[in-house]
């Protein structure tokens, strides 16, 4: 298992925390500040899913006027992480 830490930018979370596995599973996502339950909420959702899929999925999704999101970096962070990882 191999732990990442994303700073984020343009959010309300500063930061996310999560560990890939081998195989490329999404696992303990953690988000510092931003809406506490709905991040919560992420984090269980994703659990275990193939870490690509959720990026995919998430790409793109926009939290008011800022241009970016929660889910948002997310996805950023995964992309970064498996960029590393390959």
């Amino acid at each position: 298992m191999q732990h990442h830490c994303y700073k984020t930018s343009g959010t309300c979370s500063k930061l996310i925390d999560f560990d890939l596995d081998e195989e490329g599973h999404l696992h303990n996502v953690k988000f510092t500040g931003g809406c506490d339950g709905n991040l919560k909420g992420i984090s269980r959702l994703v659990e275990g899913q193939d870490a690509a899929t959720v990026a995919r999925i998430l790409k793109g999704n926009l939290c008011r006027q800022k241009g970016t999101s929660c889910p948002d970096q997310l996805s950023k962070a995964i992309t970064e992480a498996l960029g590393v990882r390959g």
